[in-house]
């Protein structure tokens, strides 16, 4: 069993932030737990907007606060985020994030997460392989 506490991970390498200030993610479960998916608590700050593509992966996300949109940039759709709403990112989809107010995300990633991805210049994630994990240690 995995038992892990959010004030834990504060301040510690678990807790990775955007570069451009826009969000901050708190990574409870990752690839090396073996749960074949890996487990976010992320924050994204008001005020802020960031373009994403997760080309390499596949996330589903859960607001648990605070407000904001999403916009699905090949359809122009844009759908309101606030606490009790889901989205999945099913199909790649490219996208902009907008918080009006910090919104708490519950996001979960399918190939998980190492905690070593960042943003690319085109918001993707690296699919980053074992060999190359095991290197970066």
């Amino acid at each position: 069993m995995i038992v892990r506490k959010l004030e834990d991970l504060v301040g510690t390498e678990a807790e990775v932030k955007a570069d451009k200030g826009t969000w901050t993610s708190r990574r409870m479960l990752l690839r090396k737990d073996g749960m074949g998916f890996s487990f976010h608590d992320t924050l994204i700050h008001g005020g802020t907007e960031t373009y994403i593509h997760y080309a390499n992966h596949l996330e589903a996300v859960y607001c648990v606060g605070g407000k904001g949109e999403i916009e699905v940039i090949d359809t122009g759709e844009t759908f309101a985020l606030h606490d009790g709403v889901m989205y999945a990112l099913n199909g790649h989809e490219r996208h902009w994030l907008r918080a009006t107010e910090t919104m708490r995300m519950i996001c979960v990633f399918n190939p998980p997460l190492t905690g070593k991805e960042d943003h690319d210049e085109n918001g993707v994630y690296p699919l980053i392989t074992d060999e190359e994990d095991e290197a970066a240690a």
